[in-house]
């Protein structure tokens, strides 16, 4: 027997019908599989139930993953939960996502633990899943990164945006200019605790992401948002342009101005450059990105091109021209942000990141059209509905408000495809940033993080129509993570949009 209810899963997925009958789950539940993720599958089950279920070489089993490459598209997945509970996935990638749409069927009762009965098909929308966590403002050490890793992996996100580079700080450790970590990366924004990653930090992160299915996008915001690399090199950045907006923030905040050659505490934007007409900042930027190519297995370099406001219009074209041919050089395909769709010349396949709204403003539509142009796709990040720091509420403590007050639902309801003029094939994904201006602590970036990031979560994986795929539905099965989410220590908060579950 079936019923029709939906079940508790998010992001929802492509074909899914609830049993009568639950798996027990006990300390002789057996699981069968080649995959790594049958260690991830024992470890998150005892870390929730206590229960350390046992590995087997050889059938029978209870619990069986299988990789089968005919059996779905790229990373997706089926599952089968009855008497016993059988993934199949299409790659690694897709047994590990049934592992997790698995994770999130578990429950305890008055009989113990088990697994809600299921058929489920399912796979994703969108490649490019991702999310950003913006380690420059405020410094994040490497087990913060993981949990981080772990709670945003879960939710089927494929990709994770380090913002490795601000004008507050430098955050990973380069060893043809090593004063950037020497001199630019003891502070953060507001005077709080800097650091960077060694180069061993940053292979551990990868590593750990690429365990999890992870690619790892590390970026280097240039030329534009760069008065830490003058604080250790002065000779490759412009004295800053105070504008007036920049002026008036640091007023109305109570935060110092930038100094030329200075540590800078406050967090606004707009006023630094690197020197663009000097040969030696195409070394710097030649060498970093070689370094980091080096240690990043995955396709992608992020470098930046957002808010260079005191950049004159021809410099910045001469320099996006020159620095994404130098990631092009370095075996990578470049990233940026919208605006670097203004250079006339950029790299052809530079990939753009829109961050503009759903109802883009000025010039930002044509400049992320300029990256189709170009032989380029797009992620969408508009920021209005996927900024992850801005605030839920006018109150809320933690965030910012100049994009848009985002509650879940806000976040929850928008369309991709339908900001651009693009063909829909030109649009890689969705990825969700965390800017870091007011967060202090992990615990924090999980407050603003979750829920919302489940939102967004559904919208890159889920079908774009379904009977499931409504707000009234994601609310539901969004506060069915509650359980889940506590177990795992995730401080997410409890949106008063959301009726949590108890258990």
């Amino acid at each position: 027997m079936v019923l029709p209810h939906p079940l508790p899963l998010v992001p929802v997925p492509v074909s899914a019908v609830a049993r009568e009958a639950r798996m027990p789950i006990t300390a002789t539940t057996r699981v069968l599989g080649s995959s790594p993720a049958v260690a991830l599958l024992i470890e998150a089950i005892e870390s929730r139930t206590g229960l350390r279920l046992s590995p087997v070489e050889t059938a029978p089993a209870d619990i069986e993953l299988i990789i089968d490459a005919e059996s779905s598209a790229p990373e997706g997945y089926t599952l089968e939960i009855g008497d016993r509970a059988v993934i199949v996935g299409a790659d690694e990638a897709g047994v590990f996502y049934g592992v997790q749409t698995l994770l999130q069927l578990l429950r305890q009762d008055d009989d113990g633990w088990s697994l809600l009965g299921a058929d489920i098909a399912d796979s994703p929308r969108f490649a490019r899943r991702g999310v950003m966590l913006d380690v420059a403002r405020h410094f994040f050490g490497v087990d913060d990164v993981k949990r981080f890793i772990d709670s945003t992996s879960a939710l089927k996100f494929n990709h994770l945006h380090l913002h490795l580079s601000d004008d507050q700080g430098w955050r990973v450790h380069i060893d043809s200019w090593p004063r950037l970590t020497e001199l630019s990366s003891a502070t953060s924004a507001n005077g709080d605790p800097g650091g960077f990653y060694t180069k061993d930090d940053y292979r551990e992160i990868v590593a750990y992401a690429a365990a999890r299915h992870m690619i790892v996008i590390p970026e280097i915001d240039l030329p534009g948002h760069t008065h830490a690399i003058g604080v250790a090199y002065p000779e490759l950045v412009e004295a800053p342009v105070l504008n007036d907006n920049l002026v008036a923030d640091s007023e109305r905040l109570g935060q110092p101005l930038p100094v030329a050659g200075e540590t800078y505490l406050g967090w606004g934007v707009g006023h630094s450059s690197v020197r663009i007409h000097e040969e030696r900042t195409y070394d710097f930027v030649r060498d970093v990105v070689r370094e980091l190519a080096e240690m990043t297995p995955g396709p992608y370099i992020h470098i930046g091109g957002d808010e260079s406001l005191g950049t004159p219009q021809a410099d910045f074209d001469l320099f996006a021209e020159r620095a994404t041919a130098i990631v092009v050089e370095a075996g990578k395909t470049p990233v940026a942000w919208h605006e670097m769709g203004s250079a006339a010349n950029i790299a052809e396949g530079t990939v753009g990141q829109y961050w503009g709204k759903t109802t883009p403003e000025g010039t930002h539509a044509e400049e992320a059209e300029h990256f189709v142009a170009r032989g380029g796709a797009l992620i969408m990040s508009a920021a209005n509905v996927t900024y992850l720091d801005m605030k839920y509420s006018e109150d809320f403590p933690l965030g910012l408000t100049w994009a848009a007050i985002i509650d879940v639902r806000s976040a929850y309801e928008w369309e991709p495809t339908a900001v651009l003029d693009v063909p829909d094939t030109a649009i890689l994904g969705v990825e969700a940033p965390l800017w870091s201006e007011t967060t202090r602590t992990l615990s924090e970036v999980e407050q603003l993080v979750f829920p919302r990031a489940a939102a967004q979560a559904e919208i890159a994986w889920s079908p774009k129509e379904g009977p499931e795929r409504a707000w009234e539905s994601f609310r539901v099965r969004v506060g069915s993570l509650a359980p889940l989410w506590k177990a795992e220590g995730v401080d997410f908060h409890p949106a008063s949009e959301i009726p949590w579950s108890a258990r």
